[in-house]
């Protein structure tokens, strides 16, 4: 292909000035009426244009073939119905129709599942297409897809028209269920509102109710009618503390097309709002100050302390009404409120008449019935006075044998110690500060976690019907407050304490449980034996697997596991049993299922393209110009671009130098000649 081409020898604004003097000098001759000046003015003509040094350029080129992007969706939505099979179908003869025309290339793009619950990620694939490919050379970008897309913001700024094809059919209709406020925390005992709403798209029948099923951590769903349309406010309180897994379901209807988004889990962590204690010291002494500070630094505990500073027998002869401290309420604490109390906290508290039998009876009965108490002993607890020597020495998992151990030793974990949740693990284990007291007690049940002076017990902890109880056998932890020789994790002693006699899941001795990330669930198993069984997984959809666990601790076996699928697994070992749920509470490439090009019309009608269906046919391919209608019923377009590579440039000069001087010259002499003659 040849066209002419300029290289000037002087800037064009130079050349445009030489130009208009010329012309003038032209104008001038014809008004003084000189016979030659259209001989002046061809000369002054050539020599203006040889300073623009034309010449004639031939270019080699090479036509390039047009590329048409074809984006096939192949999404978890794609897999609905038949939507696959007609998406795959329409694919293949689009793709041989544009292979069979010349000068076309096809780059065929298949697009699965975001990563996580990413969605479907179609622009995010065109414009990693677009960017791989000269932008001169796309022809056309076909989306084949149900138009479902979950990153349409990045949309990049097409060279050509798009068209998509809808693979569903206009007659489908779904009904789904969406959790649309559910918290991840929850305080006990207080109810928490879930909102829920039942929403059918498409051609629904005319429904407005159905039922729905509601299940917590896998038992039994009990079953409500609710209707449709509507967002229902559901008023929930949970059973425990720790991780509930919560499962709503509405059952399949006739003709819908998924039931995938049917089902939603949502998974709440409950947690306990205050942790009251009653903390009830026997006499003042050097820890009770230390009890006290290290409860009242916890801003979660709500405490109540009652320190027994005048004891009956004690007669001063002082007037009741002039003392500044209060009688010790016992009938409201431990008859009338004693059920409001989560822990009992007996520091060295020893048998002064104070509290009748009845009342530590009733602590008895409040043990049995699901209440704590931690018995902080003191050299009371090895006398004739002994708060063993009562109704509770049903209850404390050791008897005193009334010998005090008054000696230095150092504070250690039993082996039993080093697997129970309440001592494994303690920071600086081996390099504690010393006590300088302990109690002797023969254990009579329960589990000996920490040993002091020549291995005797020194922390026993024991169940009672439903409740718990522990028993320090020595008032010198306070020491460890103080930092005395280093000091010690009595706050963190305490808080396990607490925790472990609150019955909080992750501090129980037998226990299963899973932590999940995304489709990934950390399987934990803690136990006070040497082994453990494998792990039985049943997934959603009922197939069951064996995972083999390994000991990462005395005490705590683990393992990894990645779900196959979102939903609700079960996981079993022994008598162990648990629930975790995978995946989001409602999968997001399934949140909305019916097939529409409304999203992607703005961006469609831009390049002046087309949404069509696939249930109508695959539709014909035409060529059309640039900025003319690519799409039409049963057609679409392409814009043929004419893109081309140049092997070669040849140039060659319009006006050689000698030809241009003699040219100039020639029509200078006969100007001169025809002006003279006259």
């Amino acid at each position: 292909m040849g066209q002419i081409v300029f290289d000037p020898l002087l800037p064009w604004a130079v050349i445009a000035a030489l130009g208009v003097l010329a012309l003038a000098g032209t104008a001038l001759a014809v008004w003084r009426g000189l016979a030659g000046w259209a001989l002046r003015g061809l000369a002054a003509a050539v020599l203006v244009g040889a300073l623009t040094q034309p010449s004639w350029q031939v270019e080699n080129r090479d036509p390039l073939s047009d590329i048409v992007l074809m984006i096939e969706d192949r999404s978890a939505s794609q897999r609905l119905a038949e939507r696959a099979g007609v998406t795959t179908a329409a694919a293949d003869a689009l793709q041989a129709e544009l292979e069979a025309r010349p000068n076309t290339e096809v780059r065929r793009i298949a697009v699965g599942d975001g990563e996580g619950d990413a969605g479907t990620q179609l622009m995010t694939a065109l414009s990693a297409a677009l960017a791989e490919e000269p932008r001169g050379r796309v022809a056309g970008v076909f989306l084949l897809s149900d138009g479902r897309l979950h990153d349409l913001e990045i949309a990049p700024d097409l060279p050509a028209p798009m068209q998509l094809l809808l693979s569903g059919q206009e007659d489908d209709w779904d009904r789904r269920l969406i959790v649309k406020n559910a918290p991840a925390f929850a305080i006990l005992d207080e109810e928490v509102v879930l909102t829920l709403r039942i929403e059918d798209e498409g051609a629904a029948p005319d429904e407005i109710r159905t039922d729905i099923e509601i299940s917590i951590d896998g038992a039994e769903p009990s079953t409500f009618s609710v209707p449709i349309g509507e967002d229902l406010e559901l008023p929930i309180t949970l059973p425990h503390g720790g991780l509930n897994v919560i499962q709503f379901t509405v059952p399949e209807a006739e003709g819908e097309l998924t039931d995938r988004n049917n089902t939603a889990l949502v998974q709440i962590n409950g947690v306990r709002d205050r942790l009251r204690v009653l903390l009830v010291s026997g006499e003042p002494h050097a820890g009770g100050r230390t009890w006290r500070n290290l409860l009242k630094s916890d801003s979660s505990v709500d405490l109540v302390h009652f320190t027994i500073l005048r004891p009956p027998e004690k007669q001063d002869g002082v007037p009741v009404t002039e003392l500044s401290l209060i009688a010790f309420p016992t009938r409201e604490l431990f008859l009338d409120k004693i059920e409001d109390f989560d822990l009992i906290i007996f520091d060295r508290y020893q048998r002064r008449g104070i509290l009748p039998a009845i009342y530590l009876d009733n602590v008895r009965r409040y043990v049995e019935d699901g209440g704590a108490v931690l018995i902080a002993a003191g050299p009371d607890f090895a006398s004739a006075d002994s708060i063993y020597r009562s109704p509770l020495a049903e209850i404390i998992p050791a008897e005193p044998t009334a010998r005090l151990i008054e000696e230095a030793y150092r504070p250690e974990i039993t082996e039993l110690g080093q697997k129970h949740p309440v001592t494994a693990g303690l920071e600086g284990e081996g390099e504690w500060g010393r006590w300088l007291r302990q109690i002797e007690v023969e254990p009579t049940g329960g589990e000996v976690v920490m040993q002091g002076a020549d291995d005797r017990p020194l922390l026993i902890l024991d169940r009672v019907g439903e409740g718990r109880v522990a028993l320090l056998a020595s008032d010198h932890a306070w020491l460890w407050n103080r930092g005395f020789e280093g000091g010690g994790p009595q706050l963190e002693l305490l808080r396990r304490l607490a925790h472990w006699m609150m019955k909080e899941p992750e501090l129980e001795e037998e226990a299963l449980w899973a932590e999940p990330t995304g489709q990934t669930m950390r399987i934990i198993r803690r136990s006070l034996e040497d082994e453990v069984g494998p792990v039985t997984i049943t997934r959603p959809d009922g197939e069951t697997e064996e995972l083999v666990l390994e000991q990462v601790a005395p005490g705590r076996f683990e393992t990894v596991y990645e779900g196959p699928e979102i939903g609700l697994y079960r996981l079993s070992e022994g008598e162990q049993q648990a629930v975790v749920g995978l995946g989001p509470a409602a999968p997001r490439e399934f949140e909305q299922t019916i097939a529409s090009g409304e999203a992607l019309r703005p961006l469609i009608e831009e390049g002046r393209g087309g949404v069509l269906r696939l249930e109508e046919g695959v539709p014909d391919i035409r060529e059309v110009r640039e900025g003319r209608p690519a799409a039409g019923r049963g057609w679409i377009g392409i814009t043929p671009r004419e893109a081309y590579e140049t092997l070669s440039v040849t140039q060659m000069p319009v006006l050689p130098s000698w030809l241009v001087l003699l040219l100039a010259s020639a029509l200078i002499l006969a100007g001169w000649l025809r002006e003279g003659r006259r």
